[in-house]
C-alpha cells in the first residue's frame, strides 16, 4: 500500500507575500473555503503576531472552517508562540508552526547567536507550544545551507521536545535535487528519533528547482510538502502545489506514494488564487496554464484525435478543466445554472448563485452559446466582492485612428451620481482619467493585463490590475463583454479595495 504525503498548503501565509498579492479577510476566507475543497492537509493561515489583520484572519479561519488543521507561524518566541495559539485555540488540532534559523549565515549576521543558544531556545520555544497543543511543528529556516550536522542535532532536540513535525526548508532556492535527496536520506538515517515525527520540506524557486528539489525529498523519505496553487511567493515562489500533486498521480508507477488531493478541484482553485492575487498564470504553466492542454503542431492535434494518450499524459478533466462546452442559454434556470457549477467544481451559497444567476442572464441575453469558461469567469467576478463606494453607472468612449481618443464616464459615488469626460492617449487612458478626476484619486497604474476565457470576438474580457495609492499597493479586477467596461471595472474595484483596506487599517 503506499504511503500518504501531507499537502501543507501556505498560499495564504507564504504566496501572499508575493509583492502586491496582500488579501483582506474576505478574500482569505474564500481561499480556504476552497482548499478545504481540494482537501489540502494542512492551511497556514497566516503569521499571527505580524499584524491585528493577520491574527484576526488566522482566527476567523481556525474558528469557522472545518475538516481541516489549520496553521499559524509563530517565531521561536513566547510572545508569538501565545498570540499564535490565541488565533488558532478554537480551530480542529490547529498548529503551531514555530521557526528558527540555522545556517551560520542567519545565527551570525541575523540573529547575532551561538549554535548553543539556537539550540536551547527551539528547545524552549516547542516544549512552550507543546503546552498548547501536541499539533507543533518546527522549521529550521535556511537549513539547505546549514551545516546538516547541527541540523540533525537540533531537530533530534526539538523532537524530544515536543514536535511532531519537523521541516527542512531550502529558504533560498539553492539546493540542487539530487543534493536535497542527499540531505533528506542523511536526516533519516541520523536522527534517531526521526520515526516519532514527520519529515518535512518546504522549497523555493529561485533557481526553478522548487518542484524538482520537494519530488526528490519525497523519493528521499520526506512525507509532507509545504507548497503554494500556482506557486505564488515571494520572489521567484515556492513549491507548485498543483505540479507536486499530479507528479505523484501521473507516475505512481514510479512512487509508491499518494496525496488525498481532490484533484479536480486544482483549476478552479488556480483560477482563484490568480483572481484574488492578481497575477496571471503564464500561459505555459504546466498543469494550469492556458496551453498546458493545448496542441498546435499537426502531427499532435491528429494523434490527439485518434487517441488522447499520444501526447496527454493527463486528462484535463482530472484538474477539473473542461473544454467550453455549451452548456446553457437565456433559457436555462437557476437550477441547471447550480447543477452546471457543481460540475465545473464550485459550491456556491444562496446569496452567492443570486448574483451569479443574474449576471449570467445578463450575459445571456447578449450571446446565444454559454460556455463553462464564462461561468467560471462570473463566479470569480462575483464571489470576492468588497464594499462599492464608487460603481459605474455608464461609460462611452470614441476613439480611432482619426478621432481623439474620449471617455464620458457616469460614476455612482456614495450613492450619488456624478458625471465627467476625459481625453486620453488611447480609451482606456481616457477612461482612468475621467474616472480618477471623478473620483478626486491619482492611482498609478503598476500592472495591467487583459485577456478571455472563451474564443471569439464576443468572448468575455477579463481585467487584472495593479495600482498604487498613498503608498499601498491593491489589485483590482474586471469583467465585461466590452474590453473598455471590463478595464473600468477592475479601476474602481482598485479603488473601492483601497478604500475598503484604508478603513480597515483605520479601525487597528
Amino acid at each position: 500500500m503506499s504511503e500518504k504525503i501531507y499537502i501543507f498548503d501556505t498560499t495564504l501565509r507564504d504566496g501572499e507575500q508575493s509583492p502586491g498579492a496582500s488579501m483582506n479577510m474576505q478574500e482569505k476566507f474564500r481561499l480556504a473555503q476552497q482548499l478545504v475543497l481540494l482537501n489540502v492537509d494542512i492551511i497556514e493561515a497566516g503569521f499571527p503576531i505580524a499584524s491585528v489583520g493577520d491574527f484576526e484572519c488566522v482566527k476567523n479561519i481556525a474558528d469557522n472552517i472545518k475538516g481541516v488543521q489549520v496553521a499559524g507561524l509563530a517565531r521561536c518566541s513566547i510572545k508569538d508562540i501565545d498570540r499564535a495559539w490565541e488565533a488558532l485555540k478554537n480551530g480542529e488540532n490547529s498548529r503551531i508552526h514555530t521557526f528558527l534559523a540555522t545556517s551560520d549565515i542567519h545565527m551570525q549576521h541575523k540573529l547575532r547567536m551561538s549554535r548553543e543558544q539556537v539550540l536551547e531556545l527551539a528547545v524552549a520555544s516547542v516544549k512552550h507550544a507543546a503546552k498548547y497543543t501536541s499539533n507543533v511543528e518546527f522549521s529550521a529556516e535556511d537549513a539547505t545551507r546549514s551545516d546538516i550536522e547541527f541540523v540533525c542535532q537540533v531537530f533530534e532536540a526539538v523532537i524530544e521536545a515536543g514536535a511532531a513535525t519537523v521541516n527542512f526548508p531550502d529558504t533560498t532556492g539553492y539546493a540542487l535535487p539530487s543534493e536535497h535527496g542527499e540531505q533528506i536520506r542523511y536526516l533519516i538515517d541520523n536522527i534517531p528519533n526521526i520515526d516519532k515525527a514527520i519529515l518535512s520540506v518546504h522549497c523555493h524557486n529561485d533557481l526553478g528547482l522548487a518542484v524538482a528539489n520537494s519530488l526528490a525529498a519525497i523519493n528521499s523519505g520526506a512525507r509532507q510538502v509545504e507548497c503554494t496553487i500556482n506557486g505564488l511567493g515571494e520572489r521567484a515562489g515556492n513549491t507548485a502545489m498543483e505540479e507536486v500533486v499530479m507528479a505523484v498521480r501521473t507516475r505512481s508507477d514510479q512512487m509508491n506514494i499518494h496525496t488525498d488531493i481532490v484533484t479536480e478541484h486544482i483549476y478552479p482553485s488556480s483560477r482563484l488564487v490568480s483572481t484574488i492575487a492578481g497575477m496571471p498564470v503564464q500561459p505555459n504553466k504546466a498543469i494550469v496554464g492556458a496551453n498546458a492542454f493545448a496542441h498546435e503542431a499537426g502531427i499532435h492535434q491528429d494523434g490527439v484525435l485518434k487517441e488522447r494518450t499520444t501526447y496527454e499524459i493527463m486528462n484535463p478533466s482530472d484538474i477539473g478543466l473542461t473544454k467550453g462546452n455549451l452548456v446553457l442559454g437565456k433559457h436555462s434556470g437557476r437550477h441547471a445554472l447550480k447543477d452546471r457549477i457543481e460540475v465545473i467544481g464550485y459550491s456556491l451559497s444562496d446569496e452567492e448563485l443570486a448574483r451569479v444567476f443574474s449576471r449570467f442572464k445578463d450575459l445571456a441575453d447578449l450571446r446565444k452559446e454559454i460556455f463553462d469558461e464564462d461561468i467560471e469567469a462570473i463566479i470569480m467576478d462575483e464571489i470576492i466582492r468588497i464594499p462599492e463606494v464608487y460603481e459605474l453607472v455608464s461609460l462611452g468612449v470614441m476613439s480611432g485612428s482619426m478621432k481623439m481618443p474620449t471617455a464620458a464616464v457616469r460614476l455612482k459615488i456614495d450613492g450619488v451620481q456624478k458625471e465627467g469626460a476625459a481625453i486620453g492617449v488611447g480609451p482606456i487612458d481616457a477612461t482612468y482619467r475621467a474616472i480618477a478626476e471623478l473620483t478626486g484619486t491619482s492611482s498609478k497604474l503598476l500592472f495591467f493585463s487583459v485577456s478571455s476565457f472563451t474564443g471569439g470576438t464576443d468572448a468575455l474580457g477579463d481585467v487584472l490590475l495593479r495600482i498604487e495609492d498613498n503608498g499601498r499597493v491593491v489589485i483590482g479586477h474586471g469583467l465585461d463583454p466590452d474590453i473598455i467596461t471590463a478595464a473600468g471595472k477592475a479601476y474602481l474595484n482598485g479603488l473601492n479595495r483601497h478604500v475598503y483596506l484604508q478603513k480597515e487599517a483605520d479601525k487597528k
